[in-house]
């Protein structure tokens, strides 16, 4: 988490403890603190270069065959992708 973000409400003279809460909730979100967070709940070690480096070339590759496939008329780009394993 970031050291420097510090998220500060006030509440107002007629507002209840929920809509402050809430108020709360939607700034944090706004700068990406619940995600932040969340992503920190597990330790995930950072990938060398050499394997980005993999996957950016087999994601190249595979992108200039589906746009051959597209030029050649074997593929429909406006029809939607259909992934195999249910929701994502």
């Amino acid at each position: 988490m970031t050291a420097g973000t510090r998220v500060e409400v006030r509440r107002g003279k007629n507002e209840s403890s929920t809509a402050l809460i809430r108020r709360f909730t939607r700034r944090a979100q706004g700068l990406g603190l619940v995600r932040e967070v969340r992503n920190g709940r597990y330790f995930e070690r950072t990938k060398s270069k050499n394997v980005g480096h993999k996957r950016a070339l087999i994601s190249k590759v595979r992108r200039e065959t589906y746009n051959e496939l597209v030029k050649l008329g074997k593929i429909d780009p406006a029809a939607k992708k259909v992934r195999k394993g249910g929701k994502r």
